[in-house]
């Protein structure tokens, strides 16, 4: 007697093939997902598209697979010879599942855990793209899709832009769902076209929800405004306070399965509560346009990065480095700029992006104890970067820059954010700019295209311009950027609640004693912006900490 296949799948997956698609409407996407895997899970996850996560259990094999960007989750564990799986970590967890030393320790270096590690010992998350098969005891995960980069050839500029503009009115119109359309606006290129074509596509004014800091250089309401009215949406605005923070930092931390140190997500969570009390059940987020189309700072920077190695190794070799590497020197500015250039530029990628990591400009004997460091590896992180900054199939340096994104800030931070929090206000969220229409788009279209010289995401810029305000195509990249460290310094609840976490989380036996005390009293008032960073990701490692494991130690 062949049983009857257990299934679970979230998500909104899309079936390519004509007879899936109507199983999926028919029956419900489970269903067409048991024809799929007829022939395996990887086949039949290449032959997805939008957000999903699936596991079935069938004839004593159990298959999992989530979308290329894991927008959609799944982890899992080997149980008595059985593999379970679950939506969230914290799910598969009991109460002798031990805390991973060595996930403390990614997370502190990327202010989230990357998959497949999660922070409780023997529990895995599934990377995005990939698919795992269980079966008769053994374990396989591998990737079912990886980024092949094709420049298109004798790419022309009109027929280009005219194709990206229907795939973004396509991904727009697909993500709505009948209910009152809304967006999270940020005032940057992303959001705003994704505000503007609500209005196009749907013929109904867009909701939109902006958030705001009270701080200098924090505040870019001013361009969510002009977006708004260019477009003419239903504009709300809420301004965070640190008493919001105050209020919130331990629910949010809380909510996730794991600890999480994106400073975004509290900012990110009062944008959700404001469309939530509005009646909305789904928003619109305009996250991957950088990482798709070449709009980060960091894209133009190792560009110039790059050009060093183009100098002739005799001249770097003989004459510069050693020039700039005589100490008297650098008492001028601009051979201190000059070293520091060439230091960097000498460092392989994708190493050279960890220059700044905070974890190496404090040092690891400095933040840990050594009992901690005994238990860790050190160069696992950067073990993991490399393999993942190989995957990507391209010559150009770009691209491979822009699929290590897809990995570490969109499945790994970005995304988990907006989903986290937007859940735990009560509402759904969908990324039309992460269309599999437009990412492949993204795939072929000339790097050229994407950063023009050192111009940030040309082709998306000048393929929208008369659509977009040019305030808006001009200004520089922000985002809800949260201000932590400031606010630490003046704001008394704050500063209590971070120096209690902190202090506690020393008892822990993982970080230094004279660290936490040097950073609280020292460093953030010194540079609150950059230090009030590490502040944030060891404060919520403790209020996840205190909710999840409050016994810990090492």
């Amino acid at each position: 007697m062949t049983s009857t296949p257990q299934i679970l799948s979230t998500g909104s997956p899309r079936f390519h093939g004509a007879g899936l698609a109507r199983l999926a409407a028919a029956d419900g996407p489970g269903s067409a997902w048991g024809a799929a895997c007829k022939d395996g899970i990887a086949l039949a996850a290449t032959q997805v598209s939008g957000d999903f996560a699936v596991g079935i259990e069938d004839s004593g094999r159990t298959s999992l697979a989530v979308d290329r960007f894991a927008i959609r989750t799944l982890c899992y564990r080997v149980v008595d010879g059985k593999l379970r799986f679950a939506t969230r970590a914290d799910a598969l967890a009991d109460p002798t599942t031990e805390i991973d030393p060595q996930a403390i320790f990614d997370y502190l270096f990327f202010h989230s855990i990357p998959s497949p590690r999660t922070i409780f010992k023997g529990i895995f998350r599934l990377p995005p793209a990939h698919c795992a098969v269980f079966e008769e005891g053994r374990l396989t995960v591998a990737p079912y899709w990886k980024p092949e980069f094709t420049d298109a050839q004798r790419a022309s500029f009109p027929a280009l832009r005219d194709e990206f503009r229907g795939l973004l009115r396509h991904a727009v119109h697909d993500q709505l769902d009948g209910t009152q359309p809304a967006c999270y606006l940020s005032g940057g290129t992303d959001s705003s076209t994704v505000a503007g074509l609500i209005g196009e596509v749907s013929g109904k004014r867009a909701s939109t929800y902006s958030i705001g800091f009270d701080a200098e250089g924090y505040d870019e309401m001013e361009y969510a405004r002009i977006a708004a009215k260019r477009f003419g949406t239903s504009h709300h605005e809420y301004y965070v306070t640190p008493e919001d923070l105050v209020r919130s930092i331990a629910t949010v931390a809380t909510h996730f399965d794991q600890p999480f140190g994106n400073s975004s997500a509290l900012p990110a969570y009062y944008c959700a509560v404001m469309a939530q009390a509005d009646g909305i059940s789904k928003v619109l987020a305009g996250d991957g346009g950088d990482e798709l189309f070449g709009g980060n700072t960091r894209y133009a920077k190792q560009r110039i990065f790059g050009w060093y190695g183009a100098l002739p190794q005799h001249m770097r070799a003989r004459i510069m480095e050693p020039l700039l590497a005589q100490s008297a020197m650098h008492r001028l500015p601009l051979v201190r700029k000059a070293a520091s250039y060439v230091q960097q530029a000498c460092v392989a990628m994708p190493q050279r992006l960890q220059m700044y990591n905070l974890l190496h400009r404090l040092g690891v004997e400095s933040v840990f104890t050594t009992n901690f460091l005994e238990r860790i590896d050190t160069q696992a992180p950067l073990e993991q970067q490399q393999q993942v900054w190989a995957l990507a199939s391209t010559n150009a340096p770009l691209h491979r820059n822009l699929a290590f994104d897809w990995r570490y800030t969109l499945a790994e931070s970005d995304l988990p954010k907006v989903c986290g929090t937007s859940h735990l206000a009560g509402i759904e969220v969908g990324f039309p700019l992460l269309d599999q229409r437009l990412l492949d788009f993204s795939l072929r279209l000339p790097a050229s295209y994407k950063l023009s010289g050192l111009r940030l995401r040309w082709f998306f810029k000048e393929a929208l311009r008369g659509f977009l305000p040019d305030a808006i195509i001009r200004k520089k990249k922000q985002g809800f950027g949260l201000p932590f460290g400031v606010w630490a310094c003046r704001h008394e609840g704050l500063h209590h609640l971070a120096c209690d976490s902190l202090h506690s989380l020393a008892e822990r036996g993982f970080i230094r004693r004279d660290f936490i005390q040097t950073l609280l009293t020292q460093r953030l008032r010194e540079h609150p912006g950059y230090y009030g960073e590490m502040v944030w990701i060891l404060m919520m490692l403790e209020q996840w900490l205190r909710a999840n494991a409050p016994q810990f130690k090492v």
